[in-house]
């Protein structure tokens, strides 16, 4: 591995949608690379992409592709592709950085939101470092000053997510489907002007698999299995920003104010909330921004200890590039700790 203050990057689906968004936010936060190499699919090897105003030629992805001294690799081009190089990668010594379902309930690959448990990136056996599901990982930057404060006995969330999480495809369909064309080439029915209770396959349990990775990397990335959770995930006609409705009980009585002064301390956590003056996030305000908003805080009064809450986030960004490019952020600060742990 090369210098890791400094490293040499790669990013594999460069010309995706989270591809892009890689390269974008790499220049916003001045990530200070030395050599940056995008890999892509070979239809498109010939095309090029900028980064921070800079051309670069889009290169095949293969089993060659980490014989260079890359020393991170940032993964945003599916499971199959993830599932096949990411182990070559790490073989050649390269940390991956994987935004992929495919690893994230791996025993072995920690799955890290930097403000929830940054020090998990420091434990990666098979040099594979998970980033997880967008709309897990607002929900979890929301929460965990909850749960030191007061402890978690029990989650429902209900999810209302941008077509942008479907990719290039899905932002087209709700464009076509405005304009009266129905293609239903990404959703099994028409979005615009409709919400469809269905995002990812449905499951034998009658959940899809998208409310089934909320379930399961919420006590992954919190690092509690006793947490009771639950989730209905649905898709809404917006292009940015997935909202959420999140209800907590809490192990322990509480103060609304309590949980105002948790939050008010917490890492990339912004709260709007004067519903008396229409103030609460909006998928429209955060668009293009790497925190999390949340608001509409209010007790649940069914429930001893229990609240509900809004909570809205940029899918793209920090549901998906920022948070990768923070856990690159986090190797840069403890170089010494950046090697997978098993390696001789």
């Amino acid at each position: 591995m090369g210098d890791m203050s400094k490293p040499n990057i790669a990013i594999v689906g460069a010309a995706g949608m989270v591809g892009k968004m890689y390269r974008t936010v790499l220049a916003e936060l001045k990530f200070p690379y030395n050599e940056i190499h995008l890999l892509e699919r070979a239809e498109l090897v010939g095309q090029s992409r900028r980064v921070a105003g800079k051309k670069y030629p889009l290169k095949k992805l293969d089993e060659h592709s980490f014989d260079d001294d890359i020393d991170i690799a940032l993964f945003s081009a599916g499971g199959a592709v993830s599932r096949e190089y990411a182990p070559i990668a790490a073989e050649h010594g390269t940390v991956v950085i994987d935004n992929s379902s495919y690893w994230r309930l791996d025993p072995d690959v920690p799955l890290v939101v930097p403000e929830v448990n940054p020090q998990d990136a420091f434990n990666r056996p098979k040099g594979i470092i998970s980033n997880p599901n967008c709309s897990t990982i607002q929900a979890v930057v929301a929460l965990k000053p909850l749960y030191d404060a007061f402890g978690i006995k029990r989650v429902v969330y209900s999810t209302y997510q941008a077509v942008s999480g479907s990719g290039y495809k899905g932002i087209k369909e709700l464009k076509e489907g405005l304009k009266g064309r129905d293609l239903r080439s990404v959703y099994p029915h028409p979005i615009a002007g409709n919400v469809l209770p269905h995002i990812d396959v449905f499951q034998d349990n009658g959940y899809t698999k998208e409310e089934m990775k909320m379930i399961n990397e919420t006590r992954k990335i919190l690092g509690d299995e006793s947490i009771q959770v639950t989730a209905t995930t649905a898709r809404v006609p917006v292009f940015t920003g997935h909202s959420e409705s999140i209800n907590v009980e809490f192990s322990r009585p509480f103060e609304l104010d309590e949980v105002r002064e948790a939050w008010a301390g917490a890492q990339g956590l912004v709260v709007k909330d004067d519903p008396e003056h229409n103030i609460y996030p909006l998928a429209l305000d955060v668009a293009g921004r790497n925190e999390v908003y949340v608001g509409r805080l209010r007790r649940d009064f069914s429930v001893e200890n229990g609240i509900n809450f809004w909570c809205v986030a940029d899918n793209v960004r920090k549901g998906a590039a920022t948070n990768s490019i923070q856990i690159a952020e986090l190797l840069l600060e403890k170089p010494s700790k950046a090697e997978p742990e098993l390696e001789d």
